[in-house]
């Protein structure tokens, strides 16, 4: 005997609610990164692009330090006692970059460094250095190096960088990584430069961001994540499972009479 398949009255407008709730979700490659849609075997090659330059402006901080095997030279730079190397105590003991561009330094009584890289300032005192001590050896550090990561992040703010360099996407893992309903194909990074404030519209789920020239951070970059336009309160608060396991009795009520 043939049984014929029949349409419940009302279970198809449940079965249409429950097809929408599930397809409310957000497809996986909507937050995957690093797509690559052209490759075919699986595996992509990717320079990264040279790191940009930092140019040293007013207000910046630098942490200097003369290490020397010679004991007069070390007790003079006080490189002889034990010192806490913690960003508190790294800060309070750096040298600030005048309104002028000069930095004063110990024993120099000025230096221009407005407009130099970290590394060319190092060079430099390095070279001064070489005139007066033997065996000395300066380390230099850019101490204010913060970047800061908002919008669709589980834990936005503003964070130290304690490297010479950090890309963007270490910097979303500082951050904590984004949320479900981060938008990384339109994230936006706002660069401070000499001239003003540069606006950049930048897609982090393609593979070449690897080789952008905005892959690696400047200080004080600041990255927003926006919301995705299919972004619902529904999906983040209705408890799902309590919502399904009551449909299932509905549609097994309407199904007995």
């Amino acid at each position: 005997m043939k049984m014929k398949t029949q349409i419940i009255p009302g279970s198809r407008t449940l079965l249409y609610l429950l097809i929408f709730m599930l397809s409310s979700c957000v497809s996986q490659r909507n937050v995957w990164m690093f797509q690559d849609d052209s490759s075919q075997k699986g595996q992509s090659d990717v320079k990264h692009s040279p790191k940009p330059v930092y140019k040293l402006k007013t207000g910046d901080h630098l942490y200097i330090k003369v290490y020397s095997v010679d004991p007069k030279t070390s007790k003079f730079f006080q490189t002889d006692f034990p010192s806490l190397m913690n960003s508190t105590y790294i800060y309070l003991n750096s040298y600030v970059v005048d309104e002028d561009g000069y930095l004063h330094f110990s024993f120099i009584d000025k230096m221009m460094v407005k407009d130099l890289t970290v590394e060319e300032v190092k060079k430099k005192l390095q070279e001064t250095l070489d005139s007066y001590f033997k065996e000395a050896t300066v380390t230099v550090k850019l101490v204010d190096f913060q970047v800061s990561v908002l919008g669709e992040v589980n834990s936005p703010g503003t964070y130290t960088i304690d490297k010479d360099q950090v890309d963007i996407y270490h910097a979303l893992g500082l951050a904590g990584g984004i949320k479900t309903f981060g938008n990384l194909k339109k994230v936006t990074l706002v660069r401070q430069t000499i001239d003003g404030s540069e606006v950049h519209k930048l897609n982090l789920s393609d593979v070449s961001m690897l080789s952008s020239e905005y892959y690696y951070l400047m200080p004080n970059d600041v990255i927003y994540i926006p919301t995705r336009k299919a972004k619902s309160f529904v999906f983040e608060t209705v408890p799902y499972g309590t919502i399904l396991s009551s449909l299932a009795v509905v549609l097994s009520v309407i199904a007995i009479f």
